[in-house]
């Protein structure tokens, strides 16, 4: 396979079944805060339709974690993105959330939020990229700072991104890309 080939993905909802895989994809990635075996479990379970698998073969080798924000529903919330580290720079953490933007269920949402920390620059490449992909606006501004963090995490500041407002042309949009992808 060529590196710029990637493999067969298949992007869909999450099943409780794939908490425990998702935990080892979030273990294994090296960069992310990993939460508890459970928080996983009903994520899959529970947020099913602000979540979404990549799934190659019978292996996970993506997944996004988000929910829409309780005190405003158009504005979805990026918990995590983990990318199987053989797959990271081609397109699959986009194609994420692509996926989560195209559901029915997210039609009403007209900005997307992550908090990401300063060394992140693959997290920043990807919200910048969605961000000019929908055609819209991407704000930074300071969120959560280092000292509210418990002492021995030694946790980064963390920005909040912001993109939107984008409407469901931007959205069209995104999709006209992927079909020209596809074709290519």
């Amino acid at each position: 396979m060529n590196r710029r080939e990637p493999p067969s993905i298949l992007y869909r909802k999450p099943e409780e079944k794939d908490g425990s895989e998702v935990w080892r994809l979030v273990r294994d990635s090296g960069g992310l805060d990993l939460n508890s075996p459970y928080s996983y479990l009903m994520l899959c379970d529970m947020f099913r339709d602000t979540c979404c698998i990549a799934q190659s073969e019978d292996r996970i080798v993506g997944f996004v974690s988000a929910f829409r924000k309780p005190a405003d529903e158009q504005t979805l919330f990026v918990w995590q993105i983990a990318v199987d580290g053989g797959l990271r720079g081609r397109g699959v953490g986009r194609r994420l959330l692509r996926e989560l933007s195209d559901r029915k269920e997210n039609a009403g949402i007209r900005y997307m939020e992550a908090t990401i920390g300063p060394n992140n620059i693959p997290s920043r490449s990807l919200f910048l990229g969605m961000a000019q992909s929908l055609n819209a606006e991407c704000t930074m501004a300071s969120k959560y700072e280092s000292g509210l963090f418990p002492n021995q995490e030694g946790h980064d500041d963390e920005l909040l991104f912001r993109i939107g407002p984008f409407d469901r042309e931007g959205l069209l949009n995104i999709k006209s890309q992927r079909t020209e992808e596809i074709h290519r």
